[in-house]
């Protein structure tokens, strides 16, 4: 499990957001690969569905991944 500094100044949804960039830009997650469903993201960094949600909201808009409906995000290709 990663964990999240529950008592830092970035928000929790921002610190996962963090992570997962990291993930990407390390190749951890693929282009045009599935980054882990909100649910997984709640198991690994025991947060609200919500949170995760707000987490994969943040990386869309920085325009890292795409969400496709009834498949999940997946990390945005070349």
């Amino acid at each position: 499990m990663t964990s999240v500094d529950l008592y830092g100044p970035d928000p929790i949804y921002q610190q996962i957001a963090a992570v997962i960039r990291g993930r990407i830009e390390a190749g951890v997650y693929s282009p045009n690969r599935p980054i882990p469903s909100e649910t997984a993201l709640c198991e690994e960094f025991d947060v609200s569905r919500k949170t995760a949600r707000e987490a994969v909201r943040a990386l869309r808009e920085a325009g890292l991944v795409q969400t496709v409906r009834g498949k999940g995000s997946y990390v945005l290709g070349d």
